[in-house]
């Protein structure tokens, strides 16, 4: 059950709501975010929530029997909607592209791919500068000094800049100079980071976990928000499966049941979703064509002389042939 709570709410008001709440028998947790006040509550025994909707304070209140409570769309009426400024925004209905290298590699890079960016009319730029690694002796990325020039770069031209975060002590360095912070597969779990993400105020994507499950994916979200952050994007980006001819599966039915379950927006990443250059344009047209509210793509001048994942990044001419068809294919999309 879930209980909006009126911004204005006094504190004794919120203590007889929390009263009447343990008195049927259920457990109470208190969530403020960016944009309201909630309780979380769990238990089992059947009441009339008249008893506790028509109390002083209360705005709304709703059943939800998912184990993900306020990432479930069972409660919220309005999709959510993450504006990042600028006329920039990822929404329900609409067509977010991200795109840019696997990692920042230098500031001569950045700018060449800005310009292919602004050619292009696409205004979110990816690029790691902290990267996880098979292999320890793979490059890591650039770290800070990198994230601020590429944050420079793209402030001046526009662009707005998500790159992923991987602990907790590189949450509050790396804020004034992100507009996303994007969790990996391999921290869709990493909990100690997710609660800490939730104490933030900016928009966090989640990868969804190499072997993780939709649920699983939806409660690492549940997990940024208990903590006060509403502002969230999942992503499908494959899972690791038996099947050994691609990177990963790219579990397209994942995006059409996402939007069932829940009211955040939900992108594709086909670039690690398939893992083969050739076949990143396929799997983008597909995944806009199953609903998807956008895309995360991987692009280099030259994908051969990436520092990483260059097998499964698009150069600058397949980029901008394909942004022409996931257009195409999001305007016949809109009109079914």
């Amino acid at each position: 059950m879930i209980i909006q709570l009126s911004t204005d709410i006094d504190k004794g008001s919120l203590e007889l709501i929390l009263s009447r709440i343990q008195e049927i028998g259920y457990k109470a947790t208190e969530v403020s975010t960016q944009i309201g006040g909630y309780l979380v509550c769990i238990g089992k025994k059947d009441f009339d929530i008249r008893s506790v909707g028509n109390l002083k304070g209360v705005v709304d209140i709703h059943r939800v029997s998912d184990d993900y409570k306020l990432v479930s769309r069972k409660w919220k009426v309005n999709p959510t909607k993450i504006d990042l400024g600028d006329g920039v925004e990822i929404s329900e209905g609409g067509l977010a592209i991200m795109a840019g290298p696997c990692s920042i590699e230098s500031e001569e890079q950045i700018e060449k791919t800005v310009r292919q960016l602004l050619a292009n009319d696409v205004r979110i730029m990816r690029g790691g500068v902290y990267k996880p690694r098979s292999s320890p002796y793979s490059f890591r990325g650039l770290g800070m000094d990198g994230l601020k020039s590429f944050y420079r770069i793209c402030k001046e031209n526009g662009i707005k800049v998500i790159t992923e975060v991987m602990q907790v002590s590189q949450v509050d360095p790396m804020h004034d100079y992100v507009d996303i912070y994007q969790v990996g597969a391999r921290n869709s779990q990493n909990f100690n980071l997710l609660d800490a993400l939730g104490k933030v105020d900016k928009p966090v994507l989640i990868k969804r976990g190499l072997s993780g499950t939709i649920d699983e994916l939806l409660q690492s979200a549940e997990y940024v928000f208990s903590n006060g952050n509403e502002k969230l994007i999942l992503c499908e980006r494959g899972i690791r499966t038996y099947e050994k001819a691609y990177r990963n599966t790219l579990d397209l039915n994942a995006v059409p049941i996402l939007k069932e379950k829940s009211h955040l927006p939900v992108i594709v990443d086909p670039s690690h979703g398939i893992g083969i250059r050739k076949f990143v344009e396929p799997m983008a047209l597909a995944g806009i064509m199953c609903g998807a509210d956008g895309l995360i793509l991987e692009m280099h001048e030259t994908p051969e002389k990436a520092f990483s994942d260059g097998q499964q990044t698009l150069d600058f001419n397949e980029f901008e042939q394909m942004i022409s068809k996931v257009r195409k294919a999001f305007e016949l999309h809109k009109n079914f």
